[in-house]
C-alpha cells in the first residue's frame, strides 16, 4: 500500500474519542465499506458451507443419489475456493485500513505538534507525546477491525439465525437471543476495562516522560550524586505502573476468558439441543449435521464481536487521548502592530542589554541559563517585556518574527536523511541548481571575495557553499562517503559532537536571517577549528545582528560590543579587550575558559599541538588583553 506521506490528513474531528474513530472511517469510507462487503459475505459463506453439506446428506447421501451428491459436493469444493479468495482479500482490504489510520493519526499529531511550535513543551510532556506515537496509533488502528470483520459478523450472526429458522424455530431464538445475553455479561467488563486502561494510560506518559529526563540528565545526575535518588524513585513509579498493568491484565484476561468459554457453552447448548430435536424425529439427520455445521460457523462472528467490543474499548480511550492533544492550541500570537521596517535595535528590560542593528555582538555570563533566557526573550520564544525598536515583541504578529529573528538552539534535533536535507537545501534543489559538486572539492579554494560577500538568494548552491563554508564544515562534506548526499542518521549520531554543532551552525546561516541570536555555537569545537568559524562567521555576518551567547575569546575578540551579565543583568559593556582591561571578574571568565580544554580534537585531523599552543595563546591574552587578532582562515589565531 503506498502512503503518501505529504497528501493533507484532512481536519480531524475533535469532539471525543468515538467520533474521532468514526472520522477515521469516513476518511476511507470506499475502502471500509469493501472491508465490510467482503468480510461478510465471508462469514456468510462459512455458514452456508454447513447449508450445502446437509443437502447432499438429504439428496444425495441418504437417497443413494450419487449425482446429486457430486453436485452438491461441487458447490461445497467452489465455495470454499471462493471464500478462501475473499478470506484473503478481507484480510488484505483491512490490512489497508489499519495503515491509513495509522499514518493518518501520525499526520494529524506530527502536524499538531508542529502547530503548537515552542508552546508544545509547556501544554504537554514529552511522554504524552511519545506515548500517543507508540501506543496509541496502533490501538486505535486495531479498533477499526470494527468496520471489516466486526460488521461481518452482525451480519452472519443474523444470516445464520434466519437459517435456523428453516430447522427451527427453537433453535433460532436460543442463536438470536444468545449473543445478546454475551454481551450484557461482558458490557460491565468492558467499562471497567475502559477506567482502567485510561488510569494505566495516563501512568504511563509521565514514566515515559521520567525515562527521557533520566536519559537527558543522567550525565548530570551522576556528577551531582542524585542518580540514586531518582532511580529509587523511577523503580518506586514503574512499580505502580506494573501493578496498575496487572490490574488492566486481570479485566482483559476475564474478558478472553468469558469471550472463549462463554460462546462454547452456548453453542455447546444449540448442539445438545439440535440433537434432541433430531432423536425426537423433529429434525432430520442432514438437518442435525446442518445444526452442528451452524453453530461451528457461528463461533467465528461471535468471536469476531467479543474481539470487536475488546479493541474498541481500548480504541475509544487511546482516541481520547488523541483529541485531548488535538485540542490544544498555541499560545494567542497577540499581534496587532507591524515589525520595524528597517534594522532596529532589541532591548531586554529584565537584562537592560540592548542589541545595536548590524553589529556582532556577544553575552558573557558565567550562567549558561542567563544566556539562554536571554536568547529566548529576544526571539520571542518565551514572554517578555522586550522591544524590537520602539515596538514591544509581545505585539508584533509572529510570523513576522518568525521571518525575520531566528534563535539556534544548541541543540536543535537534526532529522534523519541526506546531509543536504539536514542543512536545508533539499537533494532536488541541489541537482537542478546544475554542476553542483556535492562534495564540495572546490569550496576551499573559493575566493576572500566569494567568502565576504553575502550569497545571492537566487543562487541556492551559492548559498549551501557559502553556509558551509562560513561554518568551516567542507571537511566534513569531504570526509563523508557521498558527499552532501550521504544519509544521515537521527540527530546526526554517525558525526561528532563538533561535526554536529558545524551542521546546525551551516543550517542557521543557509536561512540568512536578519537577526540571528546563537547559544554557544562553538563550544565542541578545538581551537584551530573555532578560530576558523570566529573569522568566517564574522565576514559571513557582516553588516547584520548577530548576537553569540559565548565565553571564548576567540568569539569574544571578534565581537563589536561584549555585554558582561552578573545575575543576569549588564554588569559591564564594551569591547572584549576593553572589558579584559577594566573587568577582573569579566578576565577571570573568560582566561578560564580560554584555559579549559573544548574537546573535538577529532574534527580537524592532527591539530595537538596547534591547539595546545592556541590555548597557551588565549590564556595569555585574556590576562594581557590579548593578541588573538584577524586569523587567517584555517590557521589558529595569531
Amino acid at each position: 500500500m503506498r502512503i503518501d506521506a505529504y497528501a493533507d490528513p484532512g481536519a480531524p474531528d475533535r469532539r471525543g474519542g468515538w467520533r474521532y474513530l468514526a472520522w477515521l472511517v469516513r476518511r476511507q469510507w470506499p475502502r471500509c465499506l469493501a472491508g465490510a462487503v467482503l468480510a461478510s459475505v465471508w462469514m456468510v459463506l462459512l455458514a452456508a458451507t454447513p447449508y450445502l453439506m446437509a443437502r447432499a446428506v438429504d439428496h444425495g447421501l441418504e437417497p443413494g443419489d450419487m449425482g446429486a451428491l457430486a453436485g452438491w459436493t461441487g458447490a461445497m469444493v467452489a465455495v470454499g475456493a471462493v471464500n478462501a479468495w475473499l478470506g484473503m482479500m478481507r484480510h488484505r482490504t483491512m490490512t489497508k485500513v489499519r495503515m491509513d489510520a495509522n499514518f493518518r493519526t501520525v499526520k494529524v499529531v506530527v502536524g499538531q505538534a508542529t502547530r503548537l511550535g515552542a508552546a508544545l513543551r509547556a501544554q504537554v510532556g514529552t511522554g504524552e507525546v511519545v506515548t500517543i506515537g507508540v501506543g496509541d496509533v496502533q490501538t486505535i488502528s486495531a479498533s477499526l477491525t470494527a468496520v471489516g470483520p466486526g460488521v461481518g459478523a452482525v451480519v452472519a450472526y443474523a444470516a445464520v439465525g434466519g437459517l435456523m429458522l428453516s430447522v427451527s424455530v427453537r433453535l433460532a431464538l436460543v442463536v438470536l437471543l444468545g449473543v445478546p445475553l454475551l454481551g450484557v455479561v461482558l458490557g460491565p467488563l468492558m467499562g471497567r476495562l475502559q477506567g482502567r486502561e485510561t488510569e494505566y494510560r495516563e501512568r504511563q506518559s509521565v514514566l515515559t516522560a521520567r525515562i527521557g529526563d533520566l536519559a537527558g540528565g543522567l550525565r548530570v545526575l551522576n556528577g551531582l550524586g542524585g542518580k540514586g535518588l531518582v532511580a529509587d524513585a523511577f523503580r518506586r513509579d514503574s512499580g505502580r505502573l506494573r501493578e496498575q498493568g496487572y490490574r488492566v491484565g486481570a479485566v482483559t484476561s476475564w474478558i478472553q476468558a468469558l469471550g472463549v468459554g462463554l460462546p462454547v457453552l452456548f453453542l455447546a447448548l444449540v448442539t445438545w439441543l439440535g440433537a434432541r430435536l433430531a432423536a425426537q424425529g423433529h429434525i432430520s439427520v442432514g438437518e442435525l449435521v446442518s445444526v452442528y455445521g451452524y453453530v461451528v460457523a457461528l463461533g467465528w462472528p461471535v468471536a469476531f464481536l467479543i474481539e470487536m467490543g475488546h479493541q474498541l474499548s481500548r480504541g475509544v480511550v487511546a482516541a481520547r487521548r488523541v483529541v485531548a492533544f488535538l485540542r490544544l492550541e498555541p499560545e494567542p500570537d497577540g499581534g496587532t502592530r507591524d515589525a520595524p521596517a528597517e534594522p532596529s535595535a532589541l532591548y531586554d528590560p529584565a537584562s537592560g542589554v540592548r542589541i545595536s542593528p548590524g553589529r556582532l555582538t556577544a553575552i558573557v555570563t558565567s550562567r549558561p541559563s542567563d544566556a539562554t533566557e536571554l536568547l529566548d526573550r529576544l526571539g520571542r520564544c518565551a514572554p517578555s517585556d522586550a522591544t524590537w525598536g520602539d515596538v514591544p515583541l509581545a505585539d508584533i504578529p509572529l510570523p513576522q518574527i518568525r521571518s525575520r529573528i531566528l534563535v539556534a538552539d544548541p541543540e536543535a534535533d537534526l532529522f534523519a536523511g541526506t546531509l543536504s536535507d539536514v542543512i536545508g537545501l533539499p537533494d532536488a534543489d541541489l541537482r537542478s541548481a546544475g554542476g553542483v559538486d556535492v562534495r564540495l572539492r572546490r569550496v576551499g579554494a573559493a575566493s576572500h571575495d566569494a567568502d565576504a560577500r553575502r550569497p545571492t538568494v537566487a543562487d541556492e548552491s551559492a548559498k549551501l557553499t557559502a553556509a558551509v563554508h562560513a561554518a568551516a564544515a567542507e571537511d566534513i562534506v569531504r570526509a563523508l562517503p557521498d558527499g552532501l548526499e550521504t544519509r544521515l542518521a537521527a540527530q546526526a549520531r554517525d558525526l561528532s559532537g563538533g561535526q554536529r554543532q558545524r551542521i546546525r551552525l551551516a543550517r542557521a546561516l543557509l536561512t540568512d536571517p536578519e537577526v540571528l541570536l546563537a547559544a554557544e555555537p562553538t563550544s565542541a569545537l578545538d581551537a584551530h577549528t573555532e578560530a576558523t568559524v570566529a573569522e568566517r562567521l564574522r565576514r559571513a555576518r557582516e553588516g547584520r545582528t548577530t548576537v553569540l551567547a559565548a565565553t571564548s575569546p576567540l568569539l569574544l575578540d571578534r565581537a563589536d560590543v561584549v555585554h558582561h551579565l552578573v545575575d543576569g543583568k549588564v554588569a559591564a559593556t564594551g569591547t572584549h579587550r576593553e572589558l579584559l582591561d577594566t573587568e577582573p571578574e569579566y578576565r577571570a571568565l573568560v582566561a578560564r575558559d580560554g584555559a579549559e580544554d573544548t574537546g573535538d580534537t577529532g574534527d580537524t585531523g592532527d591539530t595537538g599541538n596547534a591547539e595546545s599552543a592556541e590555548k597557551a595563546r588565549n590564556a595569555e591574552s585574556a590576562e594581557k588583553a590579548g593578541n588573538a587578532d584577524h586569523a587567517q582562515e584555517g590557521e589558529p589565531a595569531r
